[in-house]
């Protein structure tokens, strides 16, 4: 008796000990927790990556949108994803605000100067991420924009062609100068140098002339008036990125002819120009009130 009851016991240890190897083994780490499985692999889970953008908003950020008239310290650093941004040819990456008041900072921080403000719908160039912060540029200068969901989202436009994209991206690093009517241009319409001109003063025409000057090699001539009879003309339904769009305005709607164009502006795509009037150079919907006073494109690349 005293033997069976000492070999029943023995066996009853080595099943407590080979009972637990055999489960494990058989069932591996498929079923462990996700912590535990980080911490037997000698890894770690990083839910934030702060060399990659958030993900580009689906909805165009309509639904994140908030009444604010300026960002705020905590808002402005707080990002809640970690997506890398896409890498296609094909796509012109821009940073949609998605309020008005939107501050444009000199660096990575709400204690950073302003360069000047975003109203909701406009958009600037996107160069990178991180921190919490999306890098632009804006007065030819980099610049630093919240990248915080319910202030803006990343949106992506198709490109044009070579040269339109290389006259857009002279363009965008002008976002943010002051309109200054009447500015000297960078040259004379034939190629030759104005050295009165003052780099950062621009009108909607001096702009169009340096940014495909700078971008192309195209000589625009020096007004509204005179860049409309270059190219070839073009429907607003058949425009393209590259473009050029010339409007009328209040004062000049009842004009005839050439005397009748007040405004030229760059067209993006998507119901999208980037051009100067009034305040600053900006890339921005065309409003219902901007199309009545559309006259026609011209192309010229």
């Amino acid at each position: 008796m005293k033997t069976t009851t000492i070999i029943t016991a023995v066996l009853a240890i080595i099943l407590a000990v080979i009972a637990p190897i055999v489960y494990l083994q058989s069932n591996g780490s498929d079923n462990a927790p996700l912590e535990e499985t980080v911490t037997s692999a000698g890894g770690e889970v990083s839910f934030k990556d702060d060399t990659e953008a958030p993900a580009y908003n689906e909805a165009n950020g309509s639904g994140n949108a908030v009444n604010a008239d300026n960002d705020n310290e905590n808002a402005e650093t707080d990002v809640g994803s970690s997506s890398s941004v896409s890498a296609d040819d094909n796509k012109d990456v821009l940073v949609l605000s998605l309020v008005n008041g939107l501050n444009v900072r000199s660096g990575k921080g709400a204690s950073y100067a302003s360069l000047g403000t975003l109203d909701k719908g406009d958009m600037v160039a996107y160069v990178s991420y991180a921190d919490g912060w999306y890098e632009t540029v804006y007065k030819e200068r980099a610049a630093y924009v919240s990248a915080n969901e319910n202030y803006t989202a990343l949106y992506y436009m198709d490109k044009g062609s070579e040269r339109a994209e290389s006259v857009i991206e002279v363009a965008k690093t002008l976002l943010g100068y002051p309109y200054v009517w009447g500015s000297e241009r960078y040259h004379r319409g034939n190629g030759i140098l104005n050295t009165n001109f003052v780099a950062g003063e621009f009108d909607c025409s001096a702009l169009t002339q340096y940014a495909y000057y700078k971008g192309a090699g195209v000589l625009l001539d020096v007004t509204t008036r005179t860049q409309v009879k270059q190219g070839t003309p073009v429907g607003f339904d058949d425009l393209e990125r590259g473009d050029l769009m010339f409007f009328t305005n209040s004062s000049r709607y009842r004009l005839t002819g050439t005397e009748r164009v007040g405004h030229v502006a760059i067209y993006l795509g998507d119901n999208y120009i980037l051009h100067t009037a009034s305040d600053h150079a900006v890339i921005e919907p065309i409003s219902p009130a901007r199309r009545a006073y559309f006259i026609e494109g011209r192309r010229v690349l």
